[in-house]
Parts: C-alpha cells; structure tokens; sequence
C-alpha cells in the first residue's frame, strides 16, 4: 500500500547515519575525510561549489537516473540547503556552548521546496552565495575554537574540525553521485 503523504515522485529517504566516514574512505566515492586539514575545508568547499555550475548546465540536469535516485538538480539543490545549514551550525559552534542542531529532514526538505523544479540558472548562483558564506566562517575559526562542540539531534556529538571534515563529504559525494567532481 502507497504512504498518502508521500508525493508519487518523492527519492525513499536515507537513514543511514554517515558519521562513520570520520574514520574510514567512502567505499562508493573514494574520498577519505580523514586526509582532510580542517581549516583547508573553505577552499575544498570553494572548488566543489564551482563544480556544481558545470553539472547544472548540463541537458540532463532534470533527469533522474532511476526512480529511486535523486537528478542532478536535485542534488544541486540539496547541496546548496546543505551549505546554508551548515553555515547556520557552525554559527551556532563558534558563538554557543555545546548547541544541539535543529533537527533537519532533507528528504522533507526535497519534497517541500520542490527540487526537481526548481531552476537552474538560479540554483548554481544559490550554491556559490552559500558556499562562499560558509567557506568565510570556516575561514573565520581561530585556532582555539576547532574543539568547539556541538550535537546533531540524533545524539553525534561534533566537534568544529569533525564537523568540517563530515560537512565536506557531502557535496563531494553527491557529486560523485552526479558523475563529475571537484
């Protein structure tokens, strides 16, 4: 029986909690956080944003792969909502004690703000405004602030340098998942 409240064209969720590529490479995109320098983090997040441009000029920037699979566009979208948000924690990392994350469901996320129509000539400028925001607070961290804590609402505990360093992963692998990269 189909879930009423789910929209015919909704990606089934991901649950997996990815906090394990702290300690081990992703065996899907290859890459390893754990090669990743901390405050190198804005300029890997300069680069990738710049590489989503290119995915979304692409012709088949609508297309879904598979039903089950997110298009290009979508994933364009979730990494620009993904830049925001984490610009918005890592605020909350560097001027609170211990803050605990709003909980955020991007595949509710997906649905509501309607990804896969959205425009791409409007997302691509959306991702670099975002991005580039991010990449200044992260350039902004002072060296006593990467111990800095914060906790997702599922409980992981992050501190500024973890939450770089998982933050990254994101938008690398999701353009993996588009077939380009950084």
């Amino acid at each position: 029986m189909t879930d009423p409240t789910v929209p015919p064209d909704a990606v089934p969720g991901d649950d997996k909690d990815w906090t394990w590529v702290l300690d081990e490479a992703c065996p899907e995109c290859g890459f390893d956080t754990r090669d990743v320098d901390p405050p190198q983090v804005a300029d890997l997040i300069r680069v990738n944003a710049a590489a989503w441009l290119a995915v979304l000029g692409r012709s088949d920037v609508r297309r879904r792969p598979r039903p089950d699979t997110w298009s290009p566009l979508e994933y364009a979208c979730h990494v620009r909502d993904v830049f925001e948000l984490y610009d918005y924690r890592l605020s909350l990392m560097l001027t609170e004690d211990g803050p605990t994350f709003p909980n955020w469901d991007q595949d509710v996320t997906a649905v509501e703000k309607q990804y896969a129509q959205d425009d791409p000539s409007t997302v691509g400028p959306a991702i670099n405004a975002n991005a580039e925001q991010l990449a200044a607070r992260f350039d902004s961290v002072a060296s006593d602030q990467w111990d800095r804590t914060g906790l997702r609402s599922d409980g992981a505990r992050f501190t500024v340098a973890t939450f770089s360093r998982y933050l990254i992963h994101d938008p690398v692998h999701h353009l993996w998942d588009v077939g380009a990269s950084s």
